[in-house]
């Protein structure tokens, strides 16, 4: 099927399963598909396959970290290709990466297939995240991410699930598992990429690297979220395998149960921060993961027990669900042409702690777990304070609350 262009507004008149909001759904559904299998599998693939400890789960998650750290490099790939051409083939390399991890069971070969895998990943996160802000109107926005979050975390649970009821009926091997997730997500990628006409946004993108003073509340609190998510993602599921003694089932029906979660409340999330608007969404986020990260420690001070361990892991999924709340502020206050080269500098800024910090908290990790936790909570602090600074109505000039604009009335939007 040849590929076209067509402008945003004339989408409309396409087919439902041919319009930009369904695309956007696809691809949410294509990218869990590979990389929430391959999450849910590695601790259990590189502890029983590798030897790994906390040292080398620390090296590997940096290393998994470095794309994402060169994500504005996707600036120079955009001057190539189009944002939606990019998407595609990036979820075709996720796809292809998780497919094969299995091939290569040793420190190195898992280093260079992760590397790859989070190319494809934190690329296609990046432009992803621009068209979201440029296809979906502002209005609508908050309600829209909503369903795409529970739109992926349905493709998780879908997979998660497939792995809980068959992975010892079938006796399968991690090799199975990892083709066949990889697969989909290539199979799925390959139709975005020749199925659909290539949608011509109104404001074009800069094509440049763009960094404004005005917003500099976003990109702390993207630093911030960078720094205190890699905790989670690095050692909350390695917690659950080396302390708790989870097989692949557990840790898979734990995630389950998070995607589950996700995929009922994502869209009440939407609708909150429709009504109550980003600031309180953040503020109730960064709150609850305090308290979550207290708690986790408190599991190696106090050795309070699996099921607390399990529900904490749950309620910090739920929490981390809210995070979309980041991309309306910006969309509220950012040039229209800032989407694409914003995105790209700010999935930088929050990949800068992600490359240090597993590997420096791995050797912390030997010594201090809950240290690892606790440091984590002090995070969700900072981000709790810099909450504080986001007005209820943002809008360009009313950034945040020491911008000049009142930071309380309802400012008109551009």
């Amino acid at each position: 099927m040849t590929l076209r262009t067509i402008p945003l507004a004339a989408a409309q008149t396409l087919p439902v399963w041919r319009r930009p909001v369904f695309l956007l759904f696809l691809m949410a559904a294509a990218m869990p598909l590979a990389f929430s299998t391959w999450s849910a599998l590695l601790n259990n693939f590189v502890i029983e396959r590798a030897g790994f400890t906390g040292v080398e789960i620390g090296w590997l998650h940096t290393v998994r970290e470095i794309p994402g750290l060169l994500a504005v490099v996707v600036i120079a790939i955009l001057l190539l290709f189009r944002e939606q051409v990019l998407a595609a083939v990036m979820l075709i390399l996720l796809g292809a990466a998780t497919a094969v991890t299995a091939w290569f069971p040793s420190l190195g070969g898992i280093m260079v297939i992760t590397l790859l895998s989070s190319i494809g990943f934190h690329y296609f996160e990046t432009v992803n995240q621009s068209l979201q802000l440029q296809w979906i109107d502002r209005a609508r926005a908050p309600r829209v991410i909503g369903w795409i979050v529970a739109i992926g975390s349905a493709a998780s649970l879908v997979a998660y699930a497939l792995i809980v009821l068959t992975w010892r009926a079938f006796e399968l091997s991690y090799n199975t598992v990892y083709l066949a997730s990889g697969g989909a997500c290539v199979l799925i990628a390959l139709f975005c990429l020749f199925a659909y006409p290539q949608f011509e946004a109104p404001h074009p993108q800069n094509r440049h690297l763009v960094l404004r003073r005005r917003y500099w509340l976003y990109y702390a609190l993207q630093f911030m979220a960078g720094a205190r998510r890699q905790i989670f993602v690095v050692f909350a599921a390695f917690m659950m395998v080396e302390k708790f003694g989870f097989g692949v089932e557990q840790v898979t029906a734990l995630m389950l149960i998070n995607f589950l979660a996700n995929m009922l409340i994502a869209p009440y999330l939407g609708r909150f921060i429709s009504r109550f608007g980003e600031q309180a969404s953040m503020l109730v986020e960064y709150g609850g993961l305090f308290c979550v990260f207290v708690l986790y420690g408190g599991l190696y001070w106090f050795d309070w027990g699996v099921w607390l361990a399990a529900t904490l892991y749950v309620v910090d999924h739920l929490f981390f669900a809210m995070s979309f709340a980041q991309k309306t502020y910006f969309q509220k206050i950012a040039d229209p042409a800032d989407m694409a080269p914003t995105a790209a500098v700010a999935f930088t800024i929050n990949h800068i702690a992600a490359v240090f910090l597993p590997a420096g908290l791995g050797y912390l990790w030997v010594t201090s777990p809950g240290a690892v936790f606790g440091l984590a909570a002090g995070m969700a602090a900072t981000s709790f304070l810099l909450a504080l600074l986001i007005p209820r109505h943002p809008s360009a000039g009313n950034e945040t609350r020491l911008s000049g604009g009142d930071g309380w009335s309802v400012v008109p939007a551009e």
